[in-house]
């Protein structure tokens, strides 16, 4: 140690490095972030600890912080993507700690529950939809998106905030805006899951064998918003209404988690099909209480328009 000191003893007094060394040294002590980290640690910083650390930062400073300038998790800037620099102080040593950013939280999130329920295919066209890029002009639709950024404005997490029934024809929009809602969460780094409800019924049915089933249903339970897409498209049997999703609407309804429905059905005609089961039996109470846990926890909304996969 006593040698390296001794050599930039030496370095120092060489007139070019001295220079470039100096005009390092105010960049980093004039950057914003470096003020603030030293007026937080004023008793403790020293300049000796200063001049120990100035590369470490100098390397902190090149980088982004919660993601500011990153526009994805691909086009990250920093030294270890999907990381975020920290300073802390070691010793004598300032030095670097380097956390997950928020865009690579989110990420991590979906990709844990993807591994996990395999029905969770999101087209194209949902992943890059945009609450800002929605069109405006078709009164059929303004509606829905304006009860959308309604939710998007009232929504806090830990806060009862009542989600959307999304209902209306074939291809009118209904996954679409559900997509732009959880873009514009997963910008807030608030995880959602959007749950294609037949293939997830499915995809239960199979997870029998390897005692998966409980727990896949677990993560959607607790998902801190959920979005059931095309419910009422499924094949009903009283399991499936009363095993599976009354319990997930159950859960969420007593723990105020806010939960999106799109169906082809109104609640009236969404009720009459839960009512009957695949082998004829009429049950209307049972079909009653799933549907009032549906209606405590979205607020209908009719989307109308022509078929946009035409």
């Amino acid at each position: 140690m006593e040698r390296m000191q001794n050599a930039f003893a030496k370095l120092i007094k060489n007139e070019n490095f001295k220079n470039r060394y100096e005009a390092l040294k105010e960049e980093v002590m004039s950057h914003p972030r470096i003020q603030l980290f030293l007026a937080e640690h004023k008793d403790t910083v020293t300049n000796e600890m200063i001049e120990r650390s100035l590369i470490k930062l100098y390397e902190y400073i090149g980088q982004s912080i919660e993601c500011e300038g990153c526009g994805s998790l691909a086009q990250c800037k920093n030294m270890l993507q999907g990381y975020h620099p920290h300073l802390v102080i070691q010793g004598k040593m300032i030095d670097i700690q380097y956390d997950r950013c928020p865009k690579k939280v989110v990420h991590d999130e979906r990709k844990k529950h993807e591994s996990l329920i395999q029905s969770l295919y999101v087209p194209k066209a949902i992943l890059g939809a945009s609450m800002g890029e929605m069109d405006l002009s078709d009164p059929q639709r303004f509606q829905a998106i304006q009860a959308a950024q309604a939710f998007l404005d009232a929504y806090e997490p830990g806060k009862m905030t009542k989600g959307l029934y999304l209902y209306g024809s074939f291809g009118v929009g209904k996954t679409y805006i559900l997509g732009a809602i959880a873009n514009e969460l997963a910008s807030r780094n608030i995880a959602s899951m959007l749950v294609y409800l037949p293939e997830f019924l499915r995809e239960l049915k199979g997870s029998m064998q390897d005692n998966t089933m409980n727990e896949k249903i677990e993560v959607v339970k607790r998902i801190p918003v959920l979005m059931i897409d095309d419910i009422g498209a499924e094949a009903m049997s009283s399991f499936v209404r009363d095993d599976i999703i009354g319990s997930i609407l159950q859960f969420r309804m007593l723990e105020n988690l806010p939960t999106f429905f799109t169906s082809n059905f109104d609640m009236k005609a969404l009720e009459h099909h839960l009512t009957y089961t695949q082998r004829g039996e009429e049950e209307k109470l049972k079909a009653a209480r799933v549907m009032e846990r549906i209606k405590y926890l979205a607020t209908p909304v009719k989307l109308s328009g022509k078929n946009r996969r035409e």
